[in-house]
């Protein structure tokens, strides 16, 4: 535990109530959170953590999911949570198993999104290419960001979540808050399996999106395997499943926890 890092978080809700933890995907953030803490910090204590390499954490050549986990754990040590439920989303979902198999002890819940424990291999290709235009671009403003991305990402909406990672420097220009040469090194790590050997027997929610590929049909005996309590549960959306349709995906983390006390 000596190498891990102290990640920034956000706490909102009761200290009374069992906490929940929230673990952001790649590229994002605790900020990308905010309106689904809202919901439950009105009867939770929410932790919305910045992972390594992302919004305001420290940044780390590693992001293997040991590591990654470890930070995770160290947080949990330094808050003084024993127990909590913790959910992930992609990148976060992998860290989240992770804890869960290193660590079931500390974990009420675990509550994935749009993730399985397998290696990916599809990539990000575009992504890297769009903000590394944007760093060799020199921007002064969000507009003429969204435009030198625009030359490699089409999708408007995916410019508009990689755009909450930009903040403006000293010298007026636009700039990564993300750890980007250290995600980029580190990639194959973070397609790869979650940390840790076994199963989690636990209580487990899977959420995945209809229109991802992240979670297919062929991928559910794996899931199954190392998450074996898992229920399964498939909504009307791409990956950004939490972002896409946040009253079905609040409604079905809300009915999930509703069967654990607080």
């Amino acid at each position: 535990m000596s190498d891990h890092l102290e990640l920034h978080y956000q706490i909102d809700g009761s200290d009374d109530a069992l906490p929940l933890v929230v673990l952001h995907g790649l590229f994002g953030s605790a900020d990308n959170w905010r309106s689904h803490v809202k919901q439950w910090q009105e009867q939770r204590r929410v932790i919305a953590v910045d992972l390594r390499n992302h919004g305001r954490s420290p940044h780390a050549q590693a992001m293997d999911y040991s590591s990654m986990a470890e930070d995770v754990i160290a947080l949990l040590d330094a808050l003084k949570i024993d127990r909590c439920d913790l959910l992930g989303h992609s990148m976060g979902g992998k860290v989240a198993i992770s804890v869960a198999r290193l660590a079931p002890q500390r974990l009420a819940s675990l509550i994935v999104a749009d993730i399985a424990p397998v290696t990916y291999q599809h990539g990000h290709e575009s992504i890297f290419a769009a903000m590394r235009r944007v760093e060799e671009g020199r921007p002064g403003s969000r507009k003429e960001a969204d435009a030198l991305m625009a030359e490699h990402v089409d999708t408007p909406a995916i410019r508009m979540f990689l755009a909450t990672n930009l903040i403006r420097g000293e010298d007026g220009t636009m700039h990564w808050r993300v750890g980007l040469d250290e995600i980029e090194k580190a990639y194959a790590d973070i397609v790869a399996e979650p940390a840790g050997e076994g199963t989690f027997e636990g209580p487990t929610l899977v959420l995945r999106g209809a229109r991802s590929n992240y979670v297919t049909d062929d991928m559910l005996p794996q899931v199954r395997k190392i998450l074996p309590q898992a229920d399964i549960v498939t909504l009307d959306a791409g990956h950004w499943l939490h972002a896409e349709t946040p009253e079905a995906f609040q409604a079905a983390v809300n009915e999930f926890l509703s069967q654990r006390p607080l």
